[in-house]
């Protein structure tokens, strides 16, 4: 048995035995559920939260003078868990097809920032182009694969859902937007704006335990935005990398930053369509349904 199929088989056998403590009364059968979308978000964010680790773990004991420079460690051990995950199934390939699109998206924007100032990556390497160390693309890669990793475990449905030229146009625009406001006026709030528009009907229906969900897309998409803000704050505590107003020392990353992630979100969401197409829920979505963890 591969290692998605025990980890299966222990889900399972979990369920089975705590499925009839949640019966008991209502309110537990609500603490289940929460406990199941907590389990099945962390599962999604099992790339992102290796990364995160990594940063961590790496800037509080990483050795003085080891042979091997920290931000080339973490290319090496980003490139060492995908391997690792495709290899033990726990990723599919299609989910890594994603992961190398959002490694190359991400790295171009990169190297552009880093070259007008918009933050920096104050350690030495040698796996970098220009001033990019080549694990920071993987860090835009675990959005990509939180993504879509969720959209399957969550087996994710949308009613009222635009047609893809009108979410593709936005993508378009904001990555642009994220170049051009350099030299012209940055048009973040039309894209917001925008974004509403062709999203304020929309809502994304999933599957946390037994019942399907619902939430507002535009609602998603900010707590998704926010959790990454969240988690920018320890990479930039772990020195991964470094905005101006933080080179005297590590600070709070505005909360303004929440809208560059919010439109990064609108971009991630886009590109997972390339393997996961928005699907309206079918005439049986509200009814009592069920997915897997792994």
């Amino acid at each position: 048995m591969n290692l998605n199929g025990w980890i299966k088989g222990r889900v399972a056998a979990f369920d089975h035995a705590a499925r009839p403590w949640a019966a008991r009364s209502r309110l537990r059968g609500w603490a289940y559920e929460f406990l199941m979308f907590g389990l099945k978000q962390a599962w999604a964010s099992l790339f992102g939260g290796a990364m995160l680790i990594l940063l961590v773990a790496t800037h509080l004991w990483w050795p003085v003078g080891a042979p091997l420079a920290r931000y080339d460690f973490l290319v090496l051990a980003a490139v060492t868990i995908q391997v690792v995950m495709l290899a033990t199934r726990l990723e599919r390939s299609d989910e890594a097809l994603v992961i190398v699109i959002f490694h190359v998206v991400g790295t171009i924007m990169e190297v552009f920032k880093t070259a007008h100032g918009s933050w920096i990556y104050p350690e030495h390497s040698l796996l970098r182009i220009g001033g990019v160390p080549l694990f920071s693309g993987f860090m835009y890669a675990c959005i990509g694969s939180y993504i879509a990793r969720t959209w399957r475990l969550m087996d994710l449905r949308y009613e009222h859902s635009p047609p893809l030229w009108a979410p593709w146009t936005l993508a378009i625009l904001s990555y642009a937007n994220f170049f051009t406001h350099h030299y012209i006026p940055d048009i973040r709030w039309c894209l917001f704006a925008f974004s509403a528009v062709i999203w304020w009907r929309t809502w994304v229906l999933f599957t946390p335990d037994l019942k399907v969900r619902r939430m507002p897309l535009l609602l998603s998409a900010v707590l998704v935005a926010v959790f990454i803000w969240v988690a920018e704050n320890l990479g930039t505590f772990a020195t991964a990398w470094v905005y101006p107003s933080q080179r005297d020392g590590w600070r709070l990353v505005p909360p303004g930053k929440i809208g560059a992630w919010y439109l990064l979100v609108t971009l991630s969401f886009v590109l997972v369509t390339i393997i996961h197409r928005p699907a309206a829920p079918g005439p049986a979505e509200q009814t009592t349904r069920r997915t897997p963890i792994p």
